[in-house]
């Protein structure tokens, strides 16, 4: 039982009217801070259930505000923070990763369909399921809004706070627990009767006033706007630096739990996760029949652009949970659910432009600039057209009127041309708009062959060499590299070695400390890893996986260089395409100068190539988190040594390893299929010294 009770805290002077001139926190005594902050933290948490769950505010923002800061003012001086403190809300420390974290139950998909024929026919399946069942209850159905943001589970235990990850595959997903912890939504502890453990399913998604705005602040920065709320939500649930989750705006409505208590109806439980401070959405309603859900699916279709939230359907499920039970669940989606999808949003607009741009690889895509229109609630005003064929297919020029829409309701694209007033297709260029090198067709699409020496693909293939999928190198962000271009510092990857301090500091925005970082940040990229420099210097169709492979099966980067394609091929996750790729890259003149001067700074790590086979024949099966390895490190480890990693468990499974937070559903399969299970990283490097594998120290 939680001590924040449904009900206001009594005696508790930050309530109504709360006063915010308070004494000096030098003034108190560490006895009364500890009190003082306790009640905050208390008055806090009954503000954010007001605002978030109830829509009823009791104080204004000021005041809450004040009272906010106060308590990290306390929290700070006196070292009074708790774990579930609401200022732990302003972030944590970065990390390096997302590991994994499997989910404590299964997050099915759900079938669906944007035809109300196949509403029915989901009916029909669902009454011929309870009449076969001789279930005998009333059926009704339970209907919400289909949420267009990124599902996650989030875990409490004793009321308090304690993870949350993505759905990913839905049997595991990446920890994503301190970037939720910074929602306000989310509360960081239960209110009122809750159970003592609860797994709930909920919605992330980016408020549309706040999208619209925050994507407005980033095209001022000059940085490119997120191209609806659903790619921003996730794109800031998945950072590695919590405080840059903690400033956007994010929100999220609770539709389903998972694990720790059960209910009789569904709409039983969207009545009670509100008593625990658990936000639901206003718009779910229960419906007497399928009839009437298709009509609450109509009236959802008409305000969807009214509301403040992304939308694109509705969720019919049997409310009935006994029911649910009966009716059971395919390997992918429950049966007693159908989303009943919305139709892809579409309006007409004028082309006032055709752009072309230039990719890292040197793929050229053309953008259709247009008069501003809103699409299904966000103002659109470029949109793409994919390639020359389409272009072509589609016959559009600049002057035409056009049908835009919103390609799977996400992204803006022209859907055809409806009123020919302009001069002809657009003509797509015969050279790079960029560097006027002979632009190459390769089926439907366009390259610029001018390879590194293209300044568009040179400023790309810099920031990516820079970024977390290549090598790293904090400091190297897309306004800097603009700067280093601009200012005649870099050409390319290669220059980046060859900055000094004085160069830097000779540039706006750098001072002498800054610009030393970024030189050894770039003098500890000397000695990369094979894998890592193969996937930074940006060779087509080889992203991490496929560098990996190359690095294993050849070793050093020179033997990578000067392989042909057949023993490319050779490799596993390289086909025939991705060898032709390879090999042209190398080929390529611009490319060999560059890369020949950077192998004067760089000298990539020589990777090992043996695969023993001490665990020949043996499969092993990874859950949770393993303190020291990376999911992917421990998985090759165990193929290194001629063994296999899967993912699931099954009778050909020999050890399952658990680390923290494992979970539930691998190790019933495993005792189900009598695995050996090896707990934590110990008895994982213990069982394979058992078998001659050097691990550990």
């Amino acid at each position: 039982m939680s001590d924040d009770a449904a009900d206001p805290p009594a005696d508790n002077p930050y309530l109504d009217e709360p006063p915010t001139d308070f004494d000096p926190v030098e003034a108190l005594t560490e006895a009364d801070a500890a009190v003082q902050a306790e009640r905050l933290r208390e008055a806090i948490r009954y503000h954010d259930h007001r605002y978030y769950v109830e829509n009823d505010p009791a104080i204004d923002d000021r005041a809450y505000d004040a009272l906010f800061s106060r308590l990290r003012d306390l929290e700070e001086k006196f070292d009074v923070r708790t774990e579930d403190s609401p200022t732990r809300r302003v972030g944590g420390a970065p990390r390096d990763e997302l590991p994994d974290v499997e989910h404590v139950a299964p997050m099915r998909s759900i079938d669906q369909g944007g035809e109300a024929e196949a509403v029915r026919e989901f009916d029909r399946r669902v009454r011929q399921g309870l009449e076969s069942a001789d279930w005998a209850g009333e059926l009704e159905y339970y209907c919400e809004p289909k949420f267009d943001g990124l599902s996650v589970e989030v875990v409490y235990e004793d009321g308090v706070f304690q993870r949350a990850a993505t759905r990913g595959d839905g049997q595991a997903g990446d920890d994503v627990t301190e970037n939720v912890r910074t929602i306000p939504s989310v509360p960081q502890r239960l209110r009122g009767d809750h159970p003592d453990f609860l797994a709930v399913r909920g919605e992330v998604y980016m408020p549309k006033p706040a999208f619209q705005e925050y994507n407005r602040e980033l095209v001022e920065r000059g940085d490119d706007p997120f191209a609806n709320p659903r790619n921003a939500a996730a794109g800031t649930l998945r950072q590695l630096d919590p405080s840059v989750t903690a400033e956007r705006p994010l929100s999220v409505f609770f539709f389903d739990t998972l694990a720790g208590t059960e209910f009789d109806t569904r709409w039983e439980m969207h009545e009670t996760l509100p008593e625990w401070g658990l936000r639901v959405c206003e718009k779910t309603d229960l419906k007497p029949d399928i009839e009437a859900a298709i009509d609450y699916r109509d009236a959802r279709l008409d305000e969807r652009d009214d509301l403040d939230y992304e939308i694109d359907g509705v969720v019919i499920s049997v409310d009935d949970t006994d029911a649910c039970e009966e009716l059971g669940a395919t390997s992918r989606a429950p049966r007693w659910a159908f989303a009943y999808k919305f139709p892809a949003r579409s309006e007409h607009t004028t082309v006032r432009d055709v752009v072309v741009q230039v990719g890292r690889t040197g793929r050229l895509t053309p953008v259709a600039l247009m008069d501003p229109v809103e699409v299904g609630g966000v103002t659109v005003s470029r949109a793409s057209l994919h390639n020359p064929a389409e272009i072509e297919r589609l016959g559009v020029g600049i002057g035409d009127e056009v049908r835009v829409r919103r390609a799977g309701d996400v992204i803006p694209e022209v859907a055809e041309v409806t009123d020919a007033d302009g001069d002809g297709h657009f003509a797509f260029p015969e050279t790079c708009p960029v560097c006027a090198s002979p632009v190459e067709r390769d089926g439907p699409m366009a390259f610029c062959s001018g390879g590194l020496g293209c300044r568009a693909q040179r400023e790309r293939s810099v920031q990516h060499y820079a970024s977390r999928k290549g090598l790293d190198i904090e400091g190297v962000g897309e306004e800097r590299v603009q700067q280093l271009l601009d200012a005649g510092l870099v050409a390319d990857v290669a220059d980046l070695y060859e900055l000094t301090v004085e160069d830097l500091t000779d540039l706006e925005g750098w001072g002498a400390r800054s610009a030393e970082n970024l030189i050894a940040e770039l003098d500890e990229a000397r000695e990369p890893p094979l894998a890592d420099f193969l996937t930074a210097i940006g060779i087509p169709e080889v992203g991490e996986t496929v560098a990996a492979s190359l690095a294993r099966y050849f070793g050093t980067f020179d033997a990578v260089r000067a392989a042909g394609e057949d023993d490319l091929q050779a490799v596993e996750d390289v086909g025939p395409t991705v060898a032709a790729e390879i090999r042209d890259f190398f080929d390529s003149e611009a490319n060999r100068d560059v890369l020949d001067r950077l192998l004067a700074h760089v000298d990539p790590r020589e990777a090992e190539t043996e695969t023993g086979d001490a665990l020949d024949g043996l499969t092993f099966v990874f859950t949770g988190s393993l303190d020291g390895y990376t999911r992917g490190d421990a998985q090759d480890l165990v193929e290194r040594a001629g063994g296999s990693a899967t993912s699931s468990v099954s009778s050909n499974t020999d050890f399952l390893v658990l680390g923290s937070n494992p979970g539930q559903t691998k190790r019933d399969d495993a005792a189900e299929h009598g695995v050996e299970t090896l707990d934590g990283v110990e008895a994982f490097e213990s069982k394979l010294r058992e078998y001659g594998v050097e691990v550990g120290a």
